[in-house]
């Protein structure tokens, strides 16, 4: 089936059609594959497995980005928690003129839809409030199917600004954890001048492949100073799931928690060489 066609059955019918027949169909428009769900076996088709078949209530709040702020606190401690300003339920209710000069807005119920703030001053509050309203009305579910997000209270959380040791940008360490077990690391860095993403396995060696965006091989990454703590950290929260990731940020010596993201790339990402795309999918094991 062409490109076209999909999307001519997938843009009219969104809200009406089925999530497995709506997963194969974003499956081969994305990755121009047939979506194997009866013997999955590559890393993208068990994570489109695990939307439709792993359904446990307590991801709903994971993935709201501040309701995960209390289970962060329960199981690893309030410190690796980014320091919170407010949270909204309606763009209304922000007394901007109270903010600090500099902050981060996010919205708690979907993905990629933050107001960063490196001067108030030089914010066009009226533009922010207007991306906010619309984000504020979107529903995430319909995009990907991922299930937890559908039920998801649309927030608004506002956060300390915060930078890492280049002083220009605060990089995601995110460790994808397999049947709980920390496997690797991607470090998503230039995120303001094309978002680069490297991965790295758990002792910090380099693994040549490339996960929707570019990789650059020959870019020195430091290994953060406390890895291993964030490793630990992250085998404690992931360790009764068949996949999950759990993203960090290092500041000198200290780590604040990110997010967790059950599905990424909502389990369409263009994994290359392939081979990375069957090894990712070895390690997850669906049976238990």
């Amino acid at each position: 089936m062409k490109y076209n066609s999909i999307n001519s059955i997938i843009n009219p019918l969104k809200f009406l059609i089925p999530d497995k027949i709506y997963l194969r169909l974003q499956f081969r428009k994305h990755l121009r594959e047939k979506l194997n769900l009866k013997t999955p076996k590559t890393f993208n088709e068990k994570i489109q497995w695990l939307k439709l078949y792993d359904r446990k209530p307590e991801y709903i709040k994971y993935v709201d980005k501040y309701s995960v702020r209390e289970y962060i606190k329960e199981t690893i401690g309030e410190k690796y928690l980014i320091p919170l300003i407010g949270v909204y339920d309606n763009v209304e209710d922000i007394e901007w003129e109270k903010l600090p000069n500099k902050f981060v807005l996010k919205c708690t119920h979907g993905s990629h839809c933050n107001i960063i703030c490196t001067d108030k001053s030089d914010l066009d509050i009226k533009d922010a409030k207007k991306k906010l309203e619309t984000w504020m009305q979107r529903n995430w579910y319909w995009y990907g199917r991922e299930w937890p997000y559908k039920d998801v209270k649309p927030r608004i959380v506002c956060e300390k600004f915060m930078l890492d040791e280049s002083g220009v940008e605060l990089k995601d360490y995110k460790i994808f954890c397999f049947n709980g077990e920390p496997k690797m690391i991607e470090v998503d860095y230039n995120r303001f001048n094309g978002l680069t993403k490297n991965l790295y396995d758990i002792n910090w060696t380099y693994i040549p492949v490339s996960f929707n965006r570019s990789t650059e091989p020959n870019k020195t990454i430091e290994k953060p100073k406390r890895l291993d703590d964030m490793l630990q950290l992250a085998s404690r929260l992931a360790k009764d799931y068949p996949f999950v990731r759990i993203d960090f940020y290092s500041i000198s010596t200290e780590i604040y928690f990110g997010e967790i993201t059950f599905y990424p790339i909502s389990g369409f990402g263009n994994i290359q060489p392939k081979e990375f795309d069957y090894k990712w999918g070895s390690w997850i094991n669906l049976n238990k």
